[in-house]
């Protein structure tokens, strides 16, 4: 993104030995803790040293190169400072996260071995359920390790592989992972991409064999349980020429009063008139810094379109970058954000053109209410190659206060006057005649504004398979009943 200097100041929250204590509001379901007893769990001490990471890789049994590069990533990630462009991360102490957390359980393939008190937590969630209705595989994402993989009999025989990074890693699948990891999103990017690169663990691989169609969605789910860790799940997804995907992803943590923290990290390689559509919802509380950072590249003809909805967090640093390299390449990104009391969401998207008739789309909206403050930076770059491309950027926030702010900074860097871009960005609040013909209609007033809100946030909940939909519309209503 471009270095635009912060010009926020961090937002007022109360500071005890314990940590950080943030209000936040009642989340049901997504708010259930498990209690982490020393014999269940394994972990590393708090702070991040080399010996903390040599620890780390010899606990997952890397290769040689990945210990390696875990080293050099840490020795970037001490040399570079915090990025300049988004809102102050100040409360986030290092020195007190905790970057590897796993439960004692090999990962399973059959639901009924995961430890009893983790397959708990996942059913309250709904992931059994959702696999055996609609999915085509699942991953379930505990701490730092995957807990449970499976994948369907008739998805495999496509020759689709979907598994964990790990077993990648260290099975028949390595080259391929060595070719890809970090390629895309180097550790020489931002402090953040390398802290991840020193201390990732978790996360999927996916490999789509050309011109196979997987008809149903594949889903990883990632569950931070303990207090004052992070996750870094890495996901690494590649789509072979003329093959098309759908892969969900799925977040959530219950709240603690100490800052928790996901630096994850997505790559989407995108062959050659291939498609690939990344669907997340990202669900954390208030206590989460969210530093991740998602890219992906398109070949000749292929297409990604990301479909994104940012819940929760205390602070977030979320730009999912398209470069679309080959010619007649294509991306979309639809997105939406709802920033509460104490949240600062520094979101947007970055699309890159590089090849001849590209073309790209920006939908985003921004829900701000009690104070929030909702950022959204947009970078579309057409280079002098990307004759002929097009892009066009659409941002629209909704303010239901006075006391709230949204901010919207567009940058455009084109190099070609042979190409057609367009921005539009507005910026509104709740029509109080539409709140009133719905009461008239026998709807309570937060119900009400809770539907027009879901409404505005149409053009991502839409594109959502059915349960995920159903889960942002209701934290949309539980952000809405609550402060």
């Amino acid at each position: 993104m471009t270095d635009i200097a912060r010009k926020d100041t961090p937002i007022d929250i109360d500071e005890g030995d314990s940590g950080i204590i943030l209000e936040d509001v009642e989340r049901g379901l997504y708010d259930f803790k498990d209690e982490e007893r020393e014999e269940d769990f394994f972990k590393v001490d708090e702070g991040l040293t080399e010996e903390i990471v040599r620890e780390i890789s010899e606990t997952k049994h890397d290769p040689e190169w990945m210990l390696d590069f875990r080293l050099k990533s840490l020795r970037i990630y001490n040399e570079l400072k915090v990025p300049k462009w988004g809102p102050p991360i100040d409360g986030l102490d290092m020195e007190k996260i905790v970057t590897y957390v796993r439960p004692k359980t090999d990962m399973k393939a059959s639901w009924e071995d995961v430890p009893e008190d983790i397959k708990n937590a996942f059913d309250k969630l709904g992931i059994p359920q959702a696999e055996r209705e609609s999915l085509g595989g699942v991953g379930a994402q505990y701490d730092s390790e995957l807990v449970y993989h499976n994948v369907r009999e008739d998805v495999a025989k496509q020759g689709v592989i979907y598994t964990d990074m790990e077993s990648a890693l260290t099975g028949e699948f390595e080259e391929m992972v060595r070719e890809h990891f970090m390629k895309l999103v180097p550790p020489t990017d931002h402090k953040f991409a390398a802290l991840h690169g020193a201390v990732w663990s978790g996360g999927s691989f996916v490999y789509v064999p050309p011109g196979v169609k997987v008809d149903i969605p594949l889903q990883s789910y990632f569950r931070l349980n303990a207090p004052g860790a992070g996750q870094f799940e890495h996901t690494l997804i590649i789509v072979s020429e003329g093959a098309d995907v759908h892969f969900i992803e799925g977040c959530s943590a219950p709240k603690y009063n100490v800052a928790n923290l996901h630096a994850g990290c997505v790559e989407l390689f995108v062959g050659k008139n291939a498609h690939l559509r990344y669907s997340t919802i990202e669900n954390w509380s208030k206590n989460m810094y969210n530093l991740n950072t998602k890219r992906a590249i398109c070949e000749e003809g292929g297409t990604v379109e990301w479909i994104s909805g940012s819940f929760g967090s205390h602070e977030s640093y979320l730009y999912p970058t398209s470069i679309l390299k080959g010619d007649n390449s294509h991306a979309e990104f639809t997105g939406v954000t709802f920033a509460g009391k104490g949240q600062n969401l520094d979101t947007g998207a970055r699309m890159v053109h590089i090849g001849k008739g590209t073309s790209s789309f920006i939908d985003t909206k921004s829900i701000c209410k009690s104070g929030g403050i909702s950022t959204y930076r947009s970078s579309v770059e057409i280079r002098s190659t990307a004759e002929g491309s097009k892009a066009s950027v659409n941002c629209g926030s909704l303010m239901l206060d006075s006391i709230s702010r949204s901010d919207t900074v567009p940058a455009m860097d084109i190099r070609t006057d042979k190409a057609d871009v367009g921005h539009e960005a507005k910026i509104g609040k709740i029509d109080d005649e539409a709140v009133f013909y719905l009461m008239s209609r026998g709807i309570r007033e937060a119900d009400a504004r809770a539907m027009i809100v879901s409404g505005f946030a149409n053009p991502v909940s839409k594109e959502l398979p059915l349960e995920y939909a159903a889960e942002m519309n209701n934290l949309i209503k539980l952000e809405m009943e609550q402060g």
